[in-house]
């Protein structure tokens, strides 16, 4: 396994992170797909072992199960501070809003919920989960500040969101003196590389972590064309992002396996090891012990620039999809309320 910095921050993690997203009380939450805790602690233990030592989570996650099994795990096979935990939070409830829940309200009460759920003291990474346009920046900012200042979060990191809108939340906090975004999550891989188009510069030059979900599009880039799988059959939001250009991709999908059977490794690894020249480290879920295998060993696959250039030939662009269609709609509905006159703030 490598290992690097992740961004502005002190924090050593492997190249590759865990996703958690398929751990938790399967219909607990959005997913029906997801895995027991014995099956749960398995993986992680797998990883462990791999030199995984960077693992991703959310509160929204099986209603907070996936924090639970991730926690309960890390305490009895890893040393606390030899792993960086990340774990998410989501925007204030409309019930919260009514009720005068301020944003530095909501967030303390999220970072402590998430606490009592991982059994821990604090996060190494606590990740801002998508756009709240209901919120001023400043609050939200204000409150991340102040658990980092608690020793509750080591750092801060967001999913979900433009190029622009990064950048303004870390020019925020740097003249405010706040804690500043070192990573950012976002949707990315072979098949889906939007974020190319302004994120990627971004967070170059300014030396921001990119970590991104999807790394394997819902397992479209581990199986060739025509494999399915239980997940593929029942996630839902995996669908919404893919199927409507599975043409497109598929002829993508097809040079993977093709370069997969050239150098003898899976396409899991192939995938991976072309994510791994372009970002930090990505987020890889897995759901089955053996994923955890291609997952480590893509760390060790080199691309020539050749097969790089052979595996991105092919892509068109693609509009937005999931969390980040549901921003541009946010983003609409802002403007409109602007252009009328009424002040949104």
């Amino acid at each position: 396994m490598q290992y690097t910095n992740l961004g502005n921050s002190d924090l050593k993690v492997s190249r590759i992170c865990m996703g958690c997203m398929g751990f938790g009380e399967a219909g607990n939450g959005q997913h029906t797909w997801t895995v027991d805790e014995e099956h749960s602690r398995e993986i992680i233990r797998s990883g462990l072992e791999g030199g995984i030592n960077f693992f991703d989570t959310a509160i929204a996650y099986q209603s907070g199960t996936s924090e639970q099994y991730l926690g309960r795990a890390l305490k009895d096979f890893a040393i606390r501070d030899q792993v960086t935990v990340a774990t998410k939070f989501l925007p204030r409830t409309p019930e919260e809003i009514e009720k005068g829940v301020t944003a530095q309200q909501h967030i303390e009460q999220m970072i402590n919920k998430s606490l009592e759920n991982l059994g821990m003291d604090y996060v190494d990474l606590y990740i801002y989960h998508m756009w709240d346009y209901a919120t001023p920046l400043y609050d939200i900012m204000d409150g991340l500040n102040r658990i980092v200042k608690a020793g509750k979060a080591r750092y801060i990191g967001i999913s979900n969101c433009y190029a622009y809108q990064l950048a303004k939340a870390n020019a925020l906090a740097q003249r405010e003196g706040f804690a500043q975004f070192v990573s950012v999550q976002g949707h990315y891989n072979l098949i889906f590389r939007e974020e190319e188009r302004e994120m990627a510069k971004l967070c170059r030059e300014d030396n921001i972590a990119m970590t991104p979900y999807s790394a394997l599009a819902g397992g479209r880039l581990a199986k060739a064309p025509g494999e399915t799988s239980k997940r593929r059959q029942e996630d839902s939001y995996a669908s919404l992002k893919y199927d409507q250009t599975a043409k497109e991709d598929g002829v993508i999908i097809s040079r993977v396996e093709e370069l997969a059977a050239r150098h003898g490794v899976s396409m899991t690894e192939i995938s991976l090891a072309w994510l791994l020249t372009k970002v930090t480290a990505p987020v890889v879920g897995a759901t089955k012990l053996h994923q955890v295998e291609g997952m480590v060993k893509a760390a060790e696959v080199s691309l020539t620039e050749e097969e790089i250039a052979y595996l991105e030939e092919l892509y068109i662009p693609h509009r937005l999809v999931g969390v980040m269609a549901q921003n541009t709609a946010e983003q609409a509905k802002e403007t409109h309320v602007w252009s009328t006159g009424n002040q949104k703030i």
